[in-house]
């Protein structure tokens, strides 16, 4: 999240207060709910393993738009689409997977 803030601040003014602002609000979002998986009971972690996958893929969109129109560096892009939303993507899919074949079981 801190590298994602400093990367913020970095684009023009006008996308700083309208894309920055969308994509802070959907990586807290996605942060809050990964603190609920703790505090929930395990039938329930499978709907918000989606919720997070979905403000993944939400963040994704708008990188490869800031991407597109170069608002960040390919590097940047890279950094932050491969070695951290796509670690995070790999351990909720697998949780994903985990809590889908135990919730078949149960019902």
């Amino acid at each position: 999240m801190e590298y994602m803030i400093v990367l913020l601040q970095l684009l023009p003014r006008v996308e700083k207060f309208n894309l920055g602002n969308e994509y802070k609000r959907i990586m807290y979002d996605t942060f809050e709910n990964i603190m609920y998986l703790d505090k929930i009971e395990s039938k329930s972690r499978l709907y918000y393993l989606n919720k997070i996958d979905a403000g993944i893929n939400i963040q994704r969109v708008y990188l490869r738009i800031m991407a597109k129109y170069k608002w960040i560096s390919l590097e940047k892009f890279n950094i932050v689409m491969i070695n951290i939303l796509g670690e995070i993507g790999k351990i909720v899919g697998g949780l994903v997977k985990y809590y889908a074949k135990n919730n078949k079981k149960s019902v």
